[in-house]
């Protein structure tokens, strides 16, 4: 697996996904695990991503004042999250590779809609439990076959009214918490090994120098515009990762 042309790759696609991070404050697990599948399997993908993801994301959480409020509010869809990650690790061990990178490209492409649609969801207070329930096994099930955190939790968190700090803090909360379980799954599963967890250890120096890359990005256009371009660019990787279950 980590021959020099692999090992350019990774580094290079933590560079970019550091930038993203930087540049509009989310991104670097999409972003890698995106461009890491067009060269890598989605398993050994979701396995680099996991140190410079919880790294970042473990900021994320503990960015802010509300952690305490947020947890005792959202305590039910963590904690489902964090444990349905398991079955869909264990769901990945078993299916073709196909399957679960097309099942990515979906969920990618359909996250994308959501963002780029102007329409707004909202969730009103009777119904926020019955949601938190049907998201969080949802979400906790996706991480564990796909590595990506976003879908639907993300959605439901920004459709229940948080103001942004408090919303930016409960995703890193999220992220924090799914990245955790899912090392712990893939492991289970005999899906992570120590040569790729150093080899995560290692692309989180490129994600944290495009990091920094990306903070002067962001002054110098506009954060709007980029973030379009990458929401447009990620629905076009998806579409591919969809394509490629039709492909002989």
């Amino acid at each position: 697996m980590f021959d020099y042309q692999t090992i350019t790759v990774v580094l290079v696609t933590f560079l970019i996904a550091g930038t993203v991070k930087g540049t509009i404050g989310l991104g670097l697990p999409t972003t890698s695990l995106v461009l890491l599948t067009l060269s890598i399997n989605l398993p050994s993908a979701m396995a680099l991503l996991l140190v410079p993801s919880l790294i970042t994301n473990i900021w994320q959480a503990f960015t802010g004042s509300h952690g305490l409020e947020i947890i005792k509010r959202f305590w039910l869809f963590f904690l489902l999250s964090t444990l349905c990650v398991w079955p869909g690790a264990i769901i990945l061990s078993v299916i073709s590779i196909k399957y679960s990178s097309g099942l990515l490209g979906l969920l990618l492409m359909l996250y994308t809609s959501f963002s780029l649609g102007k329409k707004r969801y909202s969730i009103n207070s009777n119904t926020e439990k019955y949601f938190s329930v049907g998201s969080g096994i949802i979400n906790g099930v996706v991480t564990g076959m796909t590595g990506s955190f976003i879908f639907p939790g993300v959605l439901f968190l920004n459709s229940v009214g948080l103001q942004k700090e408090k919303l930016f803090q409960a995703m890193g909360i999220l992220f924090t918490l799914s990245t955790i379980s899912l090392a712990f799954a893939l492991n289970q599963v005999d899906l992570l090994n120590l040569k790729q967890a150093t080899w995560s250890s290692i692309a989180t120096i490129p994600a944290i120098v495009g990091m920094l890359l990306g903070n002067q990005l962001r002054k110098q256009i506009s954060e709007k515009l980029f973030q379009t371009i990458f929401l447009i660019t990620i629905f076009v990787i998806g579409s591919y990762l969809v394509s490629k279950l039709f492909m002989g």
